[in-house]
């Protein structure tokens, strides 16, 4: 039962991640990227970036939103081994 419940919710957070993403088109909200690509245009207007992205987010809302999911995931997988060494060194204890 325990497992089950586990992989429904990672099946909902998977869903909480990906409808936004197809639900959300032309967003308007930006980050510091945009900024930043502003603040070089206006300091050297003939700069060309090096790169050009794979992949072009549906809007600046959608960045955060990976940003977001991005940030979970770390925060989940150092959590996990947090607890994973704390039970191991509990269970040498007993």
């Amino acid at each position: 039962m325990k497992k089950g419940m586990n992989w429904l919710l990672l099946l909902g957070v998977v869903l909480l991640a990906v409808v936004p993403l197809l639900l959300v088109q032309d967003s308007e909200f930006g980050g510091a990227d945009g900024a930043a690509e502003e603040a070089i245009k206006e300091i050297a207007p003939a700069y060309e970036p090096w790169f050009e992205p794979l992949l072009e987010p549906p809007g600046g809302e959608t960045e955060s939103l990976l940003f977001a999911v991005q940030a979970a995931l770390g925060a989940g997988v150092v959590g996990y081994a947090v607890g994973l060494y704390k039970g191991r060194l509990d269970k040498h204890k007993k």
